[in-house]
């Protein structure tokens, strides 16, 4: 068994971490880290669980832990949930403490030496943990890309044979992608809402590399360009 923890455990992608984990055959789910108002909590009293999944009773009772390489001595691997702006600095002093890292913040997702996988797509690019390590790194960073990143890549992994140098594409994206807090309802009822900071220009570059061809020493960009138009539409999840 893997000992693992999960970083951000009590928000929305943390808590579907905490889901997915949860009696897995190979995992063993130890380690639940979040803000310093919850630590100190059980799981079950510090996390208002909302997903359409029962809370998985087996973890309710992990006290949770404030975000610290301290709180992660024993796992071998933890997910992160940290939002972009507190994910750096935290993974980085994971993975030089020998932990290994897969993390859904956006941080390193575009670090030349920092994998940034769709298993389906570029397996081949978990080669790039060597450089990292190469680096005197003892764990690692795995970054996975923007959600609607990864269902455009899948859909153009097929097509890799053919030969094309322009991609343009838009996206209808659930109100659940904003976080609990969400969009405020007034704003979204019956309503669509053509910008969503920061994720055209993530499907524009995460793509690019995706896409490309990992020589042993760094990632060629696929040789095309992407335009992305992002919608915030008003469905819960999808």
């Amino acid at each position: 068994m893997i000992s693992v923890g999960v970083l951000g455990a009590t928000g929305a992608v943390g808590q579907r971490f905490v889901q997915l984990l949860a009696g897995h055959p190979n995992f063993e789910l130890s380690v639940l880290t979040a803000s310093k108002r919850s630590a100190g909590k059980k799981y079950r009293d510090a996390c208002s669980w909302r997903l359409e999944v029962p809370f998985p009773e087996d973890v309710g009772d992990i006290i949770v832990s404030d975000t610290t390489v301290e709180s992660l001595k024993k796992v071998d691997l933890v997910f992160s949930a940290l939002p972009a702006d507190l994910a750096g600095d935290v993974e980085m002093q994971c993975a030089k403490a020998g932990i290994g890292v897969c993390s859904n913040a956006s941080t390193y997702r575009m670090e030349p030496d920092v994998p940034l996988v769709v298993p389906e797509v570029n397996a081949d690019h978990l080669g790039m943990i060597d450089l990292q390590r190469d680096k005197g790194t003892d764990g690692f960073i795995v970054t996975n890309p923007n959600c609607s990143t990864i269902m455009l890549t899948c859909s153009l992994a097929p097509l890799r044979r053919f030969s094309f140098s322009d991609l343009r594409v838009a996206t209808m994206q659930a109100i659940s992608g904003a976080g609990f807090e969400g969009i405020p309802g007034m704003a979204i009822f019956d309503n669509l809402i053509p910008y969503i900071g920061g994720e055209e220009e993530k499907m524009e570059r995460e793509t690019l590399k995706i896409m490309g061809t990992f020589d042993g020493a760094e990632v060629q960009k696929a040789p095309f360009s992407v335009s992305a138009c992002c919608n915030r539409v008003p469905v819960i999840d999808g």
